[in-house]
Order: C-alpha cells, then structure tokens, then sequence
C-alpha cells in the first residue's frame, strides 16, 4: 500500500466473493469510483473474503471481471483480507494489552438463554457485559475477544447522504472482534482496512447504517479519526419489494451477454438515486465531472428495466462506429456468422444503431449480410411473396444485375427507374425484395439492406424468392 496525501481523497470498494457482482453492488461501487474520481483521488480495491466457508475464487474472478468490463478501474488492489490476518492478530493483541478489548468466556448456552430472555421481556438484544471486568477469569480453552466499546455517549454520524445521525453508546453491546478459533470478524477487520489504506470516503449501502456507530468507535480506538461515510438507499423493484434476482439483480454479465453497453449499465445505475436537473444521458466523463456524493438522493429507487433497454438504445445510437463494431463482433460469431464474410462492421452498425435495442437484437437482424443462407419468417414470406410480386421482382434483378457500382446511390436509382417503369409505388417493390433478401418485413431502407448484403446475394436471393413464389403458384394451380 503506497502513502496517501493527507488531502488526498480515497474511496474504495470491498465486495465479499461470496456472491457475483450485481445491479446494487456496482452501483456502490460506481458511486465510490465516481467520486473518487470527481475529486482527483484513488479508488481502492478490497476483497472481503473473511468469509472462507462461502467464499470462492469463481466469485473473486466474476467481480474482477464484470469491473473490468465496467471500466471501473481502481488505483489499488485487489487486497485481500486473508492475505491480513496478521495485522488483525497484531491489532488484537494491542487491544488487549491497552484495555481496549478483553476476553469473554461466555459459552454459546449462556448467550443464547440470554438472548431468550432478551426477547421474551421486549429488552434490546445485546450481551450483558459479563465479562468486561471479569476478576478470575475461568479455566476454559474456548474464548472469543469483545472490543470494549464505551459505555456512555454517543456517536455522531454526519452521513453525507442521509444527515446527521446519532446513536447511544448505551445502546451497543460489546462486540466480538475475534471468534473462538482467532479468526476476526467483518467489523473488526474493515475498521483496520480503512484505516491502514487511509480511506477517506466511504459510500456503502444503508444495510451498513448500523455498523457505522461501533466502527466509528473501533476507529476511534485505533487513535484515528473515522472516514465520512455515505449509505445509500436501496434499490426497489417494480413491486416495491427489495431488488432480486426476479428483478434483475443478477449477475452483471448477464448483462454484458444480452448486448447492453458499460456506458448504459453506468448511465443507468448512476441515475438510481441521483441527478442532474432533468438530464437522462450522461456519457461517463460529465458523470465524472459533475457527480459529487452529497447530491445523492434519500429515498429509495426503484429499478426500470425499460429506461434501462431505451438507455441502452441511446448509448448506441451515440457510440463511435469503430467501437460499437468491435463490441458487436462477438454477437455475430455467436449467431454462427463470419464477420469476414460480409461487410465492413461500422457499416452494419450504422444501418442497424437506429432500431437496435440491444447488441444481441442488432446483430440478430444483420446476419442477412453475412450468411448465403437465409431463413424467411412464414408469415412475411405470406404476405408479401405472393404471384402479383414476381414480374417486379423479375425486373428489379435485371437492373440490380446491370449495375456498375454497387452503392446505395445506384441501388436507389434503379428501384425507382422500375418503379416509374412499372408505374408501381416503390413500397411495392421495396417490400417484396426486403423479405426476399433479409427474410423479413423489416429492415434499414431497401437501398442500405441491399447494399450490405451485396450484389451475389441479393440476385440469388431474389432467384430463391421467384422460385418460392413459382412454388406457390404451383401449389395453387396457377
């Protein structure tokens, strides 16, 4: 860990890998990268991996990676807490020695009639303190270490997000910070994270709102003063019920494999509980020039997966062509096409970008331009493939063939010198060659589809299509 500037902002996120990253996760750790990054400073990396029974390297590897997609780069890190347990133990026994921690030999039996009781007389639960200023401490080799947190008082919280909260001293209870095998516990080990990482900021969920008061006073034991902390609302589903899976809240490249662009999932996520005076679309940098944490709102959002797909839509509409080519790439492979087999990928996009939802919906609507073969939809091949399209599809593959360049400019021209020719609205010729070359009624305009497509499909296309239609007339006795 480097030295920070006493000035220096730092934020960081901590993510335990017993689960993937998902909606509410990034959106905390959006809102730590943001500022962070609005104030010049760093935005550490932590791994809360305490948890060994429940942690898992698939899980610290489905974080690095759906961050790294994201794009939220961090200054430090990864650390891992289980790569700490040193300091915490050097800590512990610091404690200890200073009074500031003692042992307690309460057996699990004794804690939980305690707690029984508790209930029973409508008490707060908390331990009882048994232990503080045990005289004669008993022969048992089961103990665990409490932090001796002050009796009396109170702790302040100026919470940048929801305002100054207080709390009773008298109200916490002495909290373990080390069970009876040695290993620490989450509160313990992230108070001495902050502090020996030098954070300055921390921006967590408001699920963490309780802890803050004993951490404040763990940070206070370690002759420091504690981080300002923001706690998020949380994030509803459309039912008013807290995120889940069945609302979205699902691993975040899940996302990523449905076609939506980082710069959407952001956009998105940083608008759950933030603004801007009325503007919906931020591109990362004026997110990163105008956020700051105490704008952030008190009241809960709730998650809209439709403003998140139009979002989307409008990143890919405002994409550079290059790199909304390279990001469709993949999506083309994936419907079995070879991109090599068609035409230049920032063509494709551009056609496409107006009337696509997703990556996924983009490139499922242009593997006409790179397969030989196509499949018709039945019911547009129904409609508009019928007898009365054929002498126009005939003449239009005599002009198509005729032609000397293949550009969109060329192709127009032609349609309409049939059109005019056969003295037919161009929507009668344009329709019935859309289904023949896309295999659908929908498309960019005739003269950009024909053209991705090129010259050798299109004719034969155009053959399969009056062929089809001989087929039907056949059928029909014609």
């Amino acid at each position: 860990m480097t030295t920070p500037k006493a000035d220096a902002v730092r934020t960081r996120f901590a993510p335990s890998p017993t689960g993937v990253l998902h909606l509410g996760s990034v959106r905390t750790a959006l809102f730590s990268w943001l500022y962070a990054r609005h104030c010049a400073g760093q935005f550490v990396l932590r791994i809360e991996d305490t948890d060994r029974a429940r942690s898992t390297q698939e899980n610290v590897d489905a974080i690095l990676d759906g961050m790294q997609w994201l794009g939220l780069d961090y200054d430090e890190g990864p650390f891992f807490q289980t790569r700490r347990m040193d300091r915490y133990a050097e800590v512990i026994d610091e404690w200890l020695r200073d009074d500031k921690a003692y042992y307690c030999y309460c057996s699990r039996e004794r804690l939980d009639a305690l707690r029984e009781k508790q209930l029973s007389s409508g008490e707060r639960v908390r331990y009882d303190g048994r232990c503080r200023e045990l005289a004669d401490p008993p022969e048992t080799a089961s103990r665990v270490v409490r932090f001796r947190n002050p009796a009396a008082g109170q702790v302040v919280v100026n919470d940048i997000v929801r305002g100054r909260v207080t709390f009773e001293n008298e109200q916490l209870d002495d909290l373990i910070i080390a069970r009876s095998d040695g290993s620490p516990t989450y509160n313990f080990v992230v108070v001495v994270d902050d502090f020996d990482m030098g954070i300055t900021h921390v921006v967590r969920g408001d699920d963490h709102l309780n802890n803050t008061p004993r951490q404040v006073n763990m940070i206070a034991a370690l002759g420091a003063e504690p981080p300002a902390y923001g706690h998020l609302p949380m994030i509803l589903g459309a039912d008013g019920s807290k995120l889940s899976k069945r609302h979205g809240a699902v691993d975040i490249r899940e996302y990523r494999s449905a076609g939506y662009l980082p710069a959407a999932m952001l956009n998105y996520l940083a608008r759950l509980g933030w603004s801007h005076g009325d503007q919906e679309i931020f591109s990362i940098d004026q997110m990163i020039e105008l956020f700051d944490v105490k704008d952030v709102n008190q009241s809960a959002s709730t998650f809209n997966p439709q403003k998140l797909l139009w979002l989307n839509q409008q990143h890919i509409i405002a994409a550079p062509a290059p790199t909304l080519g390279a990001a469709l790439a993949p999506f083309l492979v994936a419907e079995g096409v070879n991109v090599s087999d068609g035409p230049p990928l920032e063509a494709v996009v551009e056609a496409f970008r107006q009337r696509s939802e997703t990556l996924a919906d983009m490139a499922k609507s242009a593997t006409y331009c790179f397969r030989d073969e196509l499949d018709l939809d039945p019911d547009a091949a129904k409609r508009h493939l019928r007898p009365v399209a054929q002498a126009p599809l005939e003449a239009t593959r005599d002009a198509l063939a005729n032609l000397e360049a293949w550009d969109v400019d060329g192709i127009e021209a032609a349609l309409r010198a049939v059109a005019d020719r056969l003295e037919l609205s161009l929507g009668k010729i344009g329709q019935p060659l859309r289904v023949a070359v896309t295999g659908t009624s929908v498309s960019p305009p005739i003269d950009v589809t024909l053209q991705l497509a090129g010259r050798d499909r299109t004719l034969a296309r155009i053959d399969a299509a009056l062929a089809y239609i001989a087929d039907r007339k056949a059928a029909a006795g014609q």
